[in-house]
């Protein structure tokens, strides 16, 4: 399909772009503390006269939109703010990052900059009919962004019926995107396993109940579940990130461990599945041993899962050849929080070639290249003509 406005004014944007994605750059904010990224989005953006907008919008979000003459579907446009507790040290870097221990090392500052670039563009031709939302939400790294946004009450000011973000993935060619059908990123949540003795004297460890050997060979058993778990076709795995055994006392046995794992899967039934064979093996190490056991999870993250009516949106979109694609073959292993609005929403997550050549994501030699502002702009309009006309 073709984009709705010239390549011509599409790159003239393209300098404001890169200005604003360095300045982004420069001043990374860590999940939750988005204060200066949502000021500096907003004074770029206010010249182009919104119809509506939500300031601090499940934390420190920003929904801006533009209507259009008839009535017809709202469409919503994400990107995320937050950055890594990542440091940028000894960067070459003309616009490397001010703020000691914190760096734009996922590409959000790109991603903010590519959807901040559809305000003058909506300005000057808005949709044709329903409305677009540009949403910037804080807070995806830690997986508690977009459930903050649902769950604020001003939410329902703007109830989407498309919902579509980009995501930059390094490995790939330069500017092409990359659309699943299915699954696009994992399900995955942090699992926070506390075991519970009773300390004694190190002369006496029989009096005690020390949770050693029961982590030692819980681990070992976490780590043989994923490959006997994943059904055919879908991913599984889990990985352990920490473990801790009592204090550092050299005359007492431990009483206490504590032992965390990350668990990735393809789909959310996968990852339910993992979950409740974890905390049956941590339940019949600790009922074994004698130990009481106290089990949580923190950071969950639902797959993100491309709804059949949104590819069809984006096969419309690469339908003319105006951008090269391929489809993606299995979930990304990492997991991203826009799985809540697909969950709710007709939606899908696309993801955007940074280079073969680019440092990975989450890298401290990573950078978001800035030859994608120009196609990530392009694709963002080519979304609004083939939903909004």
């Amino acid at each position: 399909m073709s984009l709705r406005l010239s390549e011509t004014v599409l790159q003239a944007l393209v300098p404001d772009l890169v200005a604003l994605r360095r300045e982004l750059h420069r001043y990374p904010e860590l999940s939750g503390g988005e204060v200066e990224t949502a000021e500096r989005l907003v004074a770029f953006m206010a010249p182009f006269a919104p119809a509506g907008q939500i300031l601090a919008l499940g934390g420190h979000g920003l929904a801006l939109w533009w209507d259009g003459a008839a009535s017809g579907p709202t469409l919503m446009l994400r990107a995320d703010m937050d950055a890594l507790p990542i440091p940028e040290v000894g960067s070459m870097l003309p616009h490397a990052s001010l703020r000691a221990g914190a760096a734009h090392k996922c590409g959000h500052d790109g991603h903010m900059a590519m959807l901040a670039g559809m305000a003058p563009l909506l300005a000057r031709r808005p949709p044709q009919r329903g409305r677009v939302v540009l949403f910037f939400q804080p807070a995806e790294e830690t997986g508690a962004g977009a459930a903050a946004a649902l769950a604020d009450a001003r939410w329902e000011q703007i109830a989407p019926d498309y919902v579509f973000a980009l995501h930059n993935l390094p490995g790939y060619a330069l500017g092409r995107l990359v659309l699943a059908p299915g699954s696009f990123a994992s399900a995955s949540t942090g699992v926070v396993m506390a075991l519970h003795g009773a300390t004694s004297h190190a002369a006496t460890p029989a009096l005690g109940r020390s949770p050693a050997r029961a982590l030692a060979s819980l681990m070992l058993a976490l780590e043989a579940l994923p490959a006997a778990l994943a059904p055919e076709g879908v991913s599984c795995q889990l990985t352990l990130i920490h473990a801790r055994l009592g204090e550092v006392a050299f005359g007492t046995t431990p009483g206490q461990a504590v032992l965390m794992a990350t668990l990735r899967a393809g789909d959310d039934a996968a990852l339910a599945r993992l979950l409740g064979a974890v905390r049956a093996q941590a339940e019949a190490h600790c009922a074994e041993a004698g130990l009481g056991l106290t089990f949580s999870t923190r950071e969950a993250f639902p797959a993100v899962v491309t709804a059949p009516e949104a590819y069809a949106v984006l096969q419309r979109v690469v339908a003319d050849g105006s951008f090269a694609w391929e489809a993606l073959g299995r979930p990304m292993a990492w997991s991203e929080d826009f799985g809540h609005l697909t969950q709710r929403y007709r939606g899908a997550l696309v993801g955007l070639g940074a280079g073969e050549g680019q440092a990975p994501l989450h890298d401290e030699g990573y950078d978001f290249p800035d030859d994608l502002l120009g196609i990530g702009l392009r694709f963002h309009d080519a979304v609004v003509g083939a939903v909004n006309g």
